[in-house]
């Protein structure tokens, strides 16, 4: 993605603060709870938030109804942004595969 394109969706309402609160994963209900946000902006977000390779779906785990829910994660750690002669660069650092996986094989054992 661009880092136009990037900077555009990171400036939208939320989607700063689901990334900040999406370190360990969290469902579309739990970030509108969390963070007061309507659930039909919650899921545009994650939408616009995965589509940008920002956000993931790490699985799904048991709502406190019993039912089955998508819960997403941020996929990266860090994220600078530089301005420099005319030119805007965004650099990503993602988020290691051994946390990802330590993380899903944590959250495997809870839900059972």
């Amino acid at each position: 993605m661009e880092a136009v394109e990037l900077l555009r969706v990171l400036g939208n309402k939320y989607n700063a603060e689901i990334l900040r609160a999406t370190n360990e994963p969290k469902s579309a209900q739990e970030l509108s709870d969390e963070l007061e946000i309507p659930i039909a902006t919650s899921y545009r977000r994650i939408e616009e938030l995965t589509e940008a390779e920002l956000l993931e779906l790490s699985g799904r785990e048991f709502s406190e109804e019993g039912r089955r829910t998508k819960v997403y994660r941020r996929n990266i750690d860090t994220l600078e942004v530089s301005f420099e002669e005319r030119q805007i660069d965004v650099e990503a650092e993602d988020r290691p595969d051994e946390e990802n996986s330590l993380a899903d094989v944590w959250r495997d054992l809870k839900a059972e």
